[in-house]
């Protein structure tokens, strides 16, 4: 019997890569070791999109760059072929940022996080000979409209009396020009995707900085001075390369990351996917899928947010083309058994039908996923239901 383990990360507690081993070792313990298990950690294009490229066959490499409050950082992206999954977190994440002595984002720094190691990671990934980029882009610390990946692709930001703008996004109020002399020449014949399922505009009410800005560690008084700043870079910019700078600030997907997503349309003609489907086609889920008995996928919190497009509603859509059934776990859900159904899954199982403190449960989860694994694996060998309570489908 053949089942493929497909989840997400479970934030937190556990790495997807993490979340497949524990599963596996409770399936097989289940089954006496008798069952064809296929890992595929997957994600919905932010944080955990290098670790399913790397299981789908990429391999992983690592780049010194300049982390988003200016700090070296060792940095990972991973290369297939001519292809290459960059996760902007690992070299321009919010966590890589200094906190107060509460754990929360330092105000100060919001102005001035740059995403310049992330250009930096995009230089490296050229120099390993990469053409086509997939850039993943959640978890972003800056919001400095990606002017800071433009600068790590050799673009020049500078002032009226032509001194170089210090970064961060708040330095872009004084823009006054920019020089593209020594941009990075090999991006004529790189092509980008850009996994983001964020869909808000550049500026504005809906914008980088008022929605993201705030989860950044900046305050109403620096949303206003941020989203001003943006403005003048859009401003600037159309001068330098016409009325495509404008009309990329109100695309959908232009605020992901700060606006790094702005960047990556107007100038490196970025194509923007939904995170998920980006994924899913790398890893090869598809095919992979072919002669599946079961696939299980999940994340750490299964509720109304997932079935807007997160990982295991994708995966529950490929299993559903291929005619496998899919169940999902997870660490919490809230969705109720037509939501379930409605969504793909023939059951969800949840760790806290198992252990309801939920500290625990995040504390223990790898042993708890164990537990389920093993439960899906009877169900299974006794062709029934696939769940740890047959007066239940669903623990919820």
């Amino acid at each position: 019997m053949r089942v493929v383990i497909a989840p997400d990360k479970f934030k937190g507690s556990l790495s997807a890569p993490e979340v497949c081993s524990h599963l596996e070792k409770g399936l097989q313990r289940g089954a006496g070791g008798n069952l064809d298990v296929v890992r595929i950690p997957v994600a919905d294009g932010g944080e955990g999109t290098l670790d399913a490229a790397v299981g789908s066959g990429f391999t992983r490499r690592t780049a010194t760059v300049t982390g988003p409050a200016g700090q070296p950082v060792e940095a990972d992206f991973a290369v297939r072929g001519h292809e290459a999954v960059i996760e902007m977190a690992t070299a321009s994440g919010l966590a890589l940022m200094p906190r107060t002595g509460k754990g929360r984002p330092d105000s100060a720094a919001a102005a001035t996080a740059t995403s310049l190691g992330t250009g930096q990671l995009i230089r490296a990934a050229l120099d390993a000979g990469c053409r086509r980029i997939v850039l993943g882009v959640g978890g972003s610390a800056n919001t400095d409209g990606g002017a800071g990946v433009l600068q790590g692709l050799g673009a020049r930001f500078l002032d009226n009396r032509n001194n170089e703008l210090p970064p961060g996004g708040a330095a872009l109020a004084n823009l006054h020009s920019i020089d593209f002399t020594d941009f990075e020449p090999r991006l004529v014949d790189t092509r980008f995707v850009l996994a983001s399922d964020v869909d808000n505009p550049l500026l504005g009410a809906q914008g980088a900085a008022a929605v993201f800005g705030p989860q950044k560690g900046a305050t109403p008084q620096d949303v206003g001075m941020l989203d001003a700043a943006l403005a003048r870079f859009v401003e600037v910019l159309a001068r330098e390369i016409g009325f495509r700078a404008v009309k990329a600030a109100e695309a959908p997907g232009a605020g992901a990351a700060g606006g790094v997503g702005y960047a990556a349309i107007a100038v490196l003609a970025a194509t923007r996917r939904p995170g998920i489907d980006v994924v899913l086609e790398f890893t090869g889920l598809a095919d992979r899928l072919a002669g599946a008995d079961l696939v299980i996928t999940g994340e750490g919190s299964l509720d109304e947010q997932s079935l807007l497009g997160k990982t295991p509603m994708g995966v529950a859509r490929a299993a559903a083309a291929q005619g496998v059934p899919a169940v999902a776990v997870c660490g919490r859900t809230t969705l109720d058994h037509a939501q379930a159904a409605a969504a793909g899954f023939a059951e969800i199982h949840a760790l806290t039908a198992l252990e309801t403190d939920v500290d625990r449960c995040i504390a223990e989860a790898g042993q708890l996923l164990e537990q389920l694994g093993t439960q899906i694996s009877a169900g299974l060998a006794a062709n029934r239901p696939v769940t740890a309570d047959t007066k239940e489908d669903l623990r919820v």
